[in-house]
């Protein structure tokens, strides 16, 4: 269910030097606004908690997965290139599972490694944020990857979207708006990451079992979904 020539096809896609200047931008300004935190007002708990949950799980992570998710697959639909990938004798399942992998680690990798080393870098672990914090990003990281991969199979406005969805669902709605943040991405992982952290240091509105169950229907889903629609994907010689 894996295919090195899509692979690196689809990482040679995602660092190119757009969409790389983008993913080491976001993690860079991350760091540095945590050092500059660090030297002004020294280690404490609550910065480090509202600056790893407020800029780095709700607008880093879900943006990282944007360009991931979405640059996976989506720039090869839109001009058209994806024909030449389809004609080969690879399944398309094979070709979906392929690239939702690369999207996912390279996901993880700009986001979750960031947000750990911030965590360091404000309070040097204390009460085990930094790892609580690095583990959310990780767990959402792969839920964002399915879905937005998603989107760049169903939609030739992926990167809009999932925008949208980025800013508006998850920093702003799921964020302040007590019934929608049981359909967040970011309070599911939130709830992994206070079974981590020492007890009350971080908190989230859905409970881990519901959260886990969750997280694996919608990245399953997804994942299922975007399958589905690139195999009814046709070519003009199928016609």
């Amino acid at each position: 269910m894996y295919n090195a020539t899509v692979a690196r096809l689809t990482y040679r896609a995602l660092l190119g030097r757009k969409r790389a200047a983008l993913l080491f931008a976001l993690p860079l300004l991350l760091l540095v606004i945590s050092v500059a935190v660090r030297l002004l007002a020294g280690a404490d708990d609550g910065t480090t908690g509202d600056l790893l949950g407020g800029f780095a799980l709700a607008t880093m992570v879900p943006l990282i997965g944007v360009i991931a998710g979405t640059g996976a697959i989506a720039p090869e639909i839109d001009d058209g290139s994806i024909v030449y990938l389809l004609s080969k004798p690879v399944r398309r399942s094979v070709v979906i599972l392929t690239k939702l992998l690369v999207a996912m680690g390279v996901s993880v990798f700009f986001s979750a490694i960031p947000t750990f080393f911030a965590g360091l870098i404000l309070d040097g672990n204390s009460r085990h944020l930094a790892v609580a914090y690095g583990v959310a990003a990780a767990v959402a990281s792969l839920a964002y990857s399915a879905i937005f991969l998603l989107l760049g199979v169903v939609t030739r406005h992926a990167v809009v979207a999932g925008l949208v969805y980025a800013l508006v669902w998850e920093s702003l709605i799921g964020s302040l708006v007590p019934g929608a943040r049981t359909l967040s991405v970011q309070q599911w992982a939130l709830a992994s990451a206070s079974h981590i952290a020492d007890g009350g240091a971080i908190s989230a509105q859905v409970g881990l079992p519901v959260a886990i169950v969750l997280l694996v229907v919608v990245t399953l889903g997804a994942t299922w979904g975007a399958a589905g629609k690139l195999r009814r994907l046709t070519l003009a010689g199928e016609e």
